[in-house]
């Protein structure tokens, strides 16, 4: 039975991807014509029988649910957590694979690796989604082709590319909540395909007021409900990109990705404001910063080849990546003045850039598929402190930290008959810090004199960690899928990590090693009668995990320090089905178990946060009428641990005051409209109950919202 477009597409939201075995069938069937395929990632099954369990989602398909950035675009994916208000001063939404962070999950746009080279503490509520081809995940299996760091999975945004001699598509959108629009989006692309090149250029851009509360919110004294304080934020991004195909196999592309972005960031509701109280029952932790973001801009500009050369092929990406970031500390919340001492008070000012290139050689022999990859980077941080910007004091000498990684990956795919592939690779990596100056700050200086700093040069380290993996797929000839695979992938720690003092809190450790961590996955797919199912056994055993120690308790707080003393253990279920019940009708669910714990010596009582135990999705999918598509679907969130409000606690052996955040349920409604041939219009309400909930202790959700999308293509 061949399901309605809008069925398939809302089935591949919640995860439901078809395995196959070969490349490129299976690109035909699961990959969108506008995909540029230089910039996708090998992914589980999908390629060349890789290992491990993969999920997508279309560009497509976020503009229809109203999901415009990217933590909130994964949310429904089984196996991946997301959080919107992550809390604290930053801030910054999140998303988890398996339980695995940021720091563990490496992000891509156009197989190009984001890394921000002095903390990568990536924003993933920066990076727009709708205007998107389509964004890969892997999950805890990785290749070693993709390069160094895909310890705990891999997420990839790629970008359009047009299949029209000449196309174009405009779309303007709201958002908003009791009965106000908060939030407005509008995007517009052009793009050519001639016989032998083409060329594509977009831009998106989002603005938003912030979220609205639900109607239950009680009011405190530093947050009076409605429209959420300092929760606004501005993005956008343009993709520009010109291609080259001298014939059906051979692909030259130059390519630019600008993203520009501004945010504030809301306060707790149970911490103290300078001059506002909270009202909380007991007033939590200290006064809480007062920063926002006026700059937050990211950039790359790419070369990719992918040349045939008769039986083997050789695939090129050369790079030169940017970071432009401003964080600015006020000495109020109405974030006016910048007046007080420092260090509250200040300017920090990033320039980065990254360069890089990769090489991949790929041929077939027999029943093998031998694939080598080389990656190379070298990061360049420049950071500069202005204290006291009001005071126009001299800035602090521009920090320069500049570090290489390099990758050698070799991945051989063996066709051992036509029911079973075993695939097995390794990769040496190697991170090298090649300069790291630290500024030091005169203690007993005036505010109003300017100090006389001084830097310190850490020595040169360098840190090798050797990644491997095997697979096995068996597609019997009675149909379903069976895959296990067992890998072994590292993530070298950040320049933060290494010499970050934490506003003098931390002791620099510069000869961190790299995290390790062990996964083992068996999984399936397959038909049981008109069902689509998919079921996924996951265990991951973490080593040398960095966590934070005391260095010396006899300081006031106690000084702290990175050490690599820390375990954990992540393990789980994932289940996924989809029914197409008769032309007009499907229905979709996932199901996602998570067990995580943590280890460290010095500490007892450490949790995992922010990743809620069980996760249910459900969508039922309803082709109304010819041009209306209409979807109700619903949210299921068990309990999740919540760091303490106060933030991270001092003392040899704290008593972690985690907060147990409860569970709750979501129900959502949207409807699309193909209003004709070219104009569509895209509907929808979320947490229609207006539900008051947290994830993050004291920084409360969206309540009820909706929005609004309407386009045309020319």
């Amino acid at each position: 039975m061949r399901l309605p477009e809008s069925l398939l597409h809302r089935l591949i939201l919640a995860g439901m991807m078809i395995p196959d075995l070969s490349l490129t069938p299976l690109m035909a069937e699961t990959t969108a014509k506008d995909t540029f395929f230089l910039g996708t990632i090998y992914l589980g099954q999908e390629q060349d029988g890789q290992g491990g369990t993969t999920a997508k989602v279309t560009g497509e398909e976020a503009r229809k649910a109203g999901r415009s950035t990217l933590n909130d675009t994964l949310a429904t994916l089984p196996g991946v957590s997301t959080i919107n208000t992550s809390g604290g001063s930053r801030n910054e939404p999140m998303v988890f694979v398996r339980g695995f962070g940021r720091w563990h999950v490496p992000l891509s746009i156009d197989g190009i690796r984001i890394f921000l080279a002095y903390d990568n503490r990536l924003d993933y509520g920066r990076f727009l989604t709708p205007d998107l081809a389509e964004i890969q995940v892997q999950k805890s299996y990785v290749s070693v082709l993709n390069g160094p760091g895909g310890m705990g999975g891999a997420i990839n945004l790629v970008t359009k590319k047009p299949t029209e001699v000449f196309e174009g598509e405009a779309r303007i959108g709201i958002e908003g909540g009791q009965g106000d629009v908060s939030g407005r989006n509008g995007y517009l692309s052009f793009g050519t395909k001639q016989e032998k090149w083409y060329a594509q250029a977009s831009w998106m851009k989002r603005k938003s007021d912030g979220f609205w509360l639900s109607g239950d919110f009680v009011p405190v004294p530093n947050e009076d409900g409605g429209l959420r304080d300092n929760a606004d934020s501005s993005d956008d991004r343009v993709n520009l990109k010109f291609g080259l195909t001298p014939n059906a196999t051979d692909e030259y592309v130059l390519s630019y990705t600008r993203q520009t972005g501004s945010k504030n960031a809301p306060y707790s509701t149970r911490q103290p404001m300078r001059g506002v109280t909270c009202g909380a029952p007991v007033c939590v932790g200290s006064t809480q910063r007062d920063w926002t973001w006026p700059e937050w801009d990211i950039s790359s500009l790419a070369l990719y080849t992918h040349t045939d050369l008769g039986g083997s092929y050789v695939k090129t990406k050369v790079y030169y990546n940017t970071f432009d970031n401003t964080l600015s500390a006020w000495d109020n919340p109405a974030h006016t003045t910048q007046l007080t001492d420092a260090p509250r008070i200040f300017d920090s000012v990033y320039d980065d850039h990254s360069v890089g290139a990769s090489a991949e050689y790929g041929l077939t022999m027999a029943a093998h598929e031998l694939k080598f990859a080389v990656h190379f980077r070298r990061d360049v941080h420049l950071g500069t402190d202005y204290p006291v910007p009001g005071l126009a004091l001299n800035p602090k000498p521009t920090e320069r930290n500049e570090s290489e990684t390099l990758s050698f990956a070799v991945e051989d795919s063996w066709q051992v008959s036509d029911q079973l592939r075993v695939i097995g690779g390794f990769s040496f990596n190697k991170s090298k810090v090649i300069e790291a100056l630290r500024t030091l700050t005169p203690s007993g200086v005036s505010p109003s004199t300017p100090p006389a700093y001084s830097q310190v040069s850490y020595p040169q380290v360098s840190s090798e960690a050797l990644d491997w993996q095997l697979a096995a797929i068996w597609a019997p000839d009675a149909g379903g899928e069976v895959h296990a695979s067992v890998s072994s992938r590292t993530s070298f720690p950040t320049m933060f990590h290494r010499y970050s003092t934490r506003f003098g809190l931390m002791e620099p450790n510069p000869d961190l090693k790299a995290e390790r961590a062990a996964n083992v996955e068996i999984g399936y797919s397959g038909d049981i009668g008109p069902v689509r199912v998919e079921g996924a056994l996951f265990y991951s055993r973490v080593t040398d995990l960095i966590q934070s120690v005391v260095y010396d308790a006899s300081t006031s707080p106690a000084t702290l320090q990175q050490q690599n003393v820390g375990k954990g253990v992540y393990k789980g279920v994932e289940l996924a089905a989809s029914w197409a019940m008769n032309d007009r009708l499907g229905l979709s669910a996932n199901y996602t178990y998570i067990d995580a714990g943590i280890e460290d010596p010095a500490i007892t009582g450490l949790r995992i946060t922010d990743i809620p135990r069980h996760k249910v999705y459900l969508a039922l999918d309803w082709q109304a009428t010819d041009s209306l598509t209409v979807t109700p679907s619903v949210e299921i969130y068990g309990s999740r641990w919540s760091d303490p409000a106060a933030g991270q606690p001092g003392g040899a052996s704290p008593a972690y005051a985690y907060t147990r955040m409860p569970g709750f349920a979501l129900a959502n409604f949207s409807a699309s409209w193909q209003m004709s041939e070219n104009a569509t219009m895209d509907f929808g309400i979320r947490n229609i109950f207006d539900r008051d909930i947290q994830v993050v202790e004291g920084f409360p959700e969206p309540g009820r919202t909706f929005f609004l999308t309407s386009g045309i293509r020319f």
